[in-house]
C-alpha cells in the first residue's frame, strides 16, 4: 500500500519541486542581482540610472514573491525573464568594459550568477581542492 501512495504522489512531489525550486532560483537571483549594482567596485562603471533601475526591478520582484508564494513554475520564469532582460544589458556593458574583474570568474553573460546552483559564489571553484587532490 505504501508503495502505491508513493507511486500516486511521485508526480506530485515531482511538480512541487520544481515549483520550488523555480521560485527559489528567481529568489537568488534577485538578491545576488541587487548586490551586484550595489558592489563599490561596479557602481562606478555603471550610470546611477541603470543602477536604480536594476534596483527597483529587483525589489519590484522580491515584493512579487512574497505575495505569490504559492505561485506556479512557470510564472516565477517568467519573471525571472523579466528580471534578465533589465539586468543582462547592465551587467554585460560591465564585464564587456572591465574585463571580467570584480569578483565574478567566469562571467555573468549567458551563464548566470556562478554561485546560482547552491555553490558557495565567493571563490568560484578556484583555489579549492579538486577531486584528484581529495582522492
Amino acid at each position: 500500500r505504501m508503495v502505491a501512495d508513493a507511486e500516486k504522489y511521485k508526480a506530485e512531489d515531482e511538480h512541487e519541486k520544481n515549483r520550488i525550486a523555480a521560485k527559489n532560483g528567481l529568489e537568488s537571483y534577485a538578491f545576488q542581482a541587487k548586490a551586484a549594482v550595489e558592489d563599490d567596485k561596479i557602481k562606478d562603471k555603471i550610470t546611477e540610472d541603470e543602477r536604480k533601475q536594476v534596483i527597483d526591478k529587483c525589489n519590484e520582484i522580491l515584493s512579487w514573491l512574497d505575495a505569490n508564494q504559492s505561485a506556479e513554475k512557470d510564472e516565477y520564469e517568467h519573471q525571472q525573464k523579466d528580471l534578465e532582460k533589465v539586468f543582462n544589458p547592465v551587467i554585460t556593458k560591465i564585464y564587456g568594459a572591465g574585463g571580467g574583474a570584480g569578483g565574478m570568474p567566469g562571467g555573468m553573460p549567458g551563464g548566470g550568477f556562478p554561485g546560482a546552483g547552491g555553490a558557495p559564489a565567493g571563490d568560484g571553484g578556484a583555489g579549492g581542492p579538486t577531486i584528484e587532490e581529495v582522492d
